[in-house]
């Protein structure tokens, strides 16, 4: 799975944000503030990957277990599907 549409990670005052970019940006959806969990896994969305290489990057950054890790990813591709942003 990968993400639909591009966009940038930006922050500002502290808050990180996913902008949509490209030249129909404005076409797009409202900009969506991540956390840091939601930053890196947006981040490795941006390439093909599945659920299994999403619920690693958590592991690989926290110290969480897999079934935790598991959990959090599928209730975060459950929103991006709900929204229509994942191919």
């Amino acid at each position: 799975m990968k993400l639909n549409s591009q966009y940038l990670i930006r922050e500002f005052n502290g808050t990180v944000y996913a902008v949509p970019s490209g030249p129909d940006a404005e076409h797009k959806s409202e900009p969506i503030i991540l956390n840091d969990t939601g930053r890196i896994l947006f981040q490795k969305l941006q390439s093909e990957t599945d659920e299994a290489g999403l619920s690693a990057a958590l592991t690989d950054e926290y110290e969480i277990e897999k079934e935790q890790a598991d959990a959090d990813v599928a209730a975060f591709v459950s929103e991006l599907r709900a929204a229509g942003l994942l191919s």
